[in-house]
């Protein structure tokens, strides 16, 4: 299948500073997939240059078939841009603000009201369509942001942030929409720094960090990739002696740390129970226990050395 988005080496310099180091993935219609990454690691970049808002400095994309640099109108016609800052005018009822999207997008006379009908009632403001937008909450001024980027029905669509700042019944709903738009063949690059948001809607994850894609690859590939197994942490009445539970037992790895706590990193969660009764033989009663399977935060981690979210040590020093 041929993809809808797609990037090769795709650098983008600001004087000496490398923003994108050599950027390369592809989306396919009818997926979503997720540019995930800590703040400053170039996704807002990476939407720019697929937006035709910044030109690489070197590199090739292409955009359903269309490239860039070189086809830049062509590439608005078939693209929606869902920007992370609220993009509404606050004096406009919704209807007004995508009456005002729509001429931006060609729409005419005919096709623009039916667009508008169809779209407020994909993103469930219908009933609140004649309203100043300054009265909307933030979860449907997010979901009018979004319902203005797909007005015309593009083929590609592309999210920056969607849910910030949105609570969970309104981060449902554009799950929901995405979910929909996607199933009608779609392209979706949704960007995020949210490890749960990325695992739970999205059909591939492009890990992004410093300008450079890390690793790609569904959450159970990345994990596989990396041998990465189960982790459980123990405390017990008496601290566990240092190496524990020593060389000979196989199948885990004793993960460094300071503190009360042992942590393990098991090849499979099966021997857990033995351990428990290990760990209670040698250090007395258990005080707290937890096993945690490895995600694309762990993954993230043991390729950057730091987490998905500032100031975050990681899913490998979580307990």
């Amino acid at each position: 299948m041929t993809p809808a988005i797609l990037c090769r080496d795709v650098v983008k310099l600001y004087r000496s500073r490398r923003a994108l180091d050599g950027i390369s993935f592809e989306v396919h219609p009818g997926e979503i997939v997720a540019l995930l990454g800590p703040n400053g690691a170039g996704k807002s970049t990476t939407l720019s240059v697929l937006a035709t808002l910044l030109e690489p400095t070197s590199g090739h994309v292409e955009v359903a078939g269309h490239r860039f640099p070189g086809e830049p109108a062509k590439v608005r016609r078939v693209l929606g841009l869902v920007p992370q800052r609220i993009a509404i005018y606050p004096t406009l009822t919704a209807r007004e603000n995508l009456e005002y999207f729509a001429a931006l997008q060609g729409l005419d006379g005919t096709t623009a009201p039916q667009a508008i009908t169809r779209v407020l009632a994909m993103v469930g403001l219908d009933g609140r369509a004649d309203e100043p937008t300054l009265q909307f909450s933030g979860g449907m001024s997010r979901r009018l942001n979004l319902a203005c980027g797909i007005l015309h029905e593009p083929r590609v669509i592309l999210l920056d942030e969607p849910t910030v700042a949105v609570d969970p019944q309104a981060r449902e709903r554009i799950y929901a929409l995405e979910r929909q738009l996607a199933a009608a063949g779609a392209a979706i690059l949704h960007s995020t720094h949210l490890m749960e948001e990325a695992e739970r809607l999205c059909d591939r994850v492009v890990l992004v960090d410093a300008g450079r894609v890390i690793a790609s690859g569904t959450s159970a590939e990345l994990v596989a990739k990396l041998g990465l197994g189960p982790r459980l942490t123990l405390r017990t009445t008496r601290p566990l002696p240092a190496g524990w539970p020593g060389p000979s037992t196989a199948r885990v790895r004793v993960v460094p740390g300071d503190g009360p706590q042992t942590v393990l990193e098991l090849e499979d969660a099966a021997i857990v129970p033995a351990l428990l009764d290990r760990a209670r033989a040698d250090g007395g009663e258990i005080l707290d226990v937890a096993l945690r399977h490895p995600d694309v935060s762990d993954v993230f981690f043991r390729l950057t050395g730091h987490g998905l979210r500032d100031g975050e040590q990681g899913g490998e020093g979580d307990a």
